[in-house]
């Protein structure tokens, strides 16, 4: 299947420093040219207080976006997918913590249940799919069976090749009814990979990132290329094309992917009225009773 160019939507609102340029589609124009997915980008990374000031500003715009999807009953899913630690988790984080999770809701469905696995598909993930006035994130997707499932002996070669055959079919009916549909792929490279595998040995804090399923997956890198090769050719349409980010840095990539994502949605600042504090009421005589409460201790 051939590859669409799809123009980038001009956005109004303040614009990123050259810290956070675009990232690219596999093999449009759209961003900064990469010479392969396996590559990392040319800069260096990225210090703290320069990236805390530009992901303010753009946590400020996710807001605003977030106000137009509720005014306009605006429904946009956004797929990340990727190489295991390419920090798609850190990403929807830095997306989701100023956002409303009324608004913005994250998916990340555990492995289906015999009845799902007897079902089409992609049909435990269309429950999931966006109403009007919200922003659904998938966390891993219906392409699990385009990468793990078929690399891990999870299902047939034939399986991935139907799906891969009617998924675009079923994108461009989720973009003909009104969803705006994004979809990430983060690409990391293997020493870096191996470099935040190791990390989480013997951090308590990101043990728990690290799975049997991690790693068994790590020996079959070219593997997964492969699979993700096969996806991009089958899967990148017009009507939903996949945005390539490399993220050996990982504050670097979240800026782009970000600020991306605002430059695809078409959002308009929405008019607030001024809000003003109203008086309290007045005591009236309340004194606040004596209760044997129990207080947590204040070690801090």
């Amino acid at each position: 299947m051939s590859k669409k160019q799809r123009s980038k939507k001009a956005k109004k609102t303040e614009k990123p420093s050259k810290e956070t340029a675009s990232a690219g589609t596999p093999g449009d124009g759209d961003g900064d040219a990469s010479p392969s997915t396996e590559a990392g980008g040319g800069h260096g990374k990225l210090k703290r207080k320069p990236y805390e000031a530009e992901l303010e500003i753009l946590q400020g715009e996710l807001v605003a976006m977030q106000e137009w999807v509720k005014a306009t009953g605006a429904k946009i899913c956004i797929v990340f997918e990727g190489r295991d630690t390419a920090g798609k988790g850190g990403t929807i984080k830095r997306i989701t913590e100023r956002v409303s999770p009324r608004t913005f809701r994250v998916v990340a469905l555990p492995a289906p249940t015999e009845r799902e696995k007897s079902q089409m598909y992609v049909q435990r993930y269309m429950s999931h799919f966006p109403a009007s006035g919200e922003v659904v994130i998938f966390d891993r997707s219906w392409y699990n069976r385009a990468g793990v499932e078929p690399v891990m002996g999870f299902c047939t070669p034939e399986q991935t090749e139907r799906f891969l055959d009617q998924v675009p079919l079923v994108e461009k009916a989720m973009v003909d009814s009104g969803i705006l549909l994004i979809k990430y792929w983060l690409e990391v490279s293997a020493d870096e990979q191996t470099r935040r595998l190791k990390s989480r040995m013997d951090d308590p804090r990101k043990i728990w990132k690290l799975s049997d399923m991690d790693l068994k997956s790590y020996s079959r890198w070219y593997d997964y290329s492969r699979a993700r090769d096969a996806m991009f050719a089958s899967t990148d349409t017009a009507w939903a094309p996949w945005f390539v980010a490399h993220t050996d840095d990982k504050k670097r990539g979240r800026l782009n992917i970000i600020s991306h994502l605002l430059a695809h949605v078409p959002y308009e600042k929405v008019e607030r009225t001024e809000v003003k504090l109203p008086r309290r009421q007045p005591a009236r005589g309340y004194v606040e009773p004596d209760l044997p409460l129990r207080h947590i201790p204040e070690p801090y």
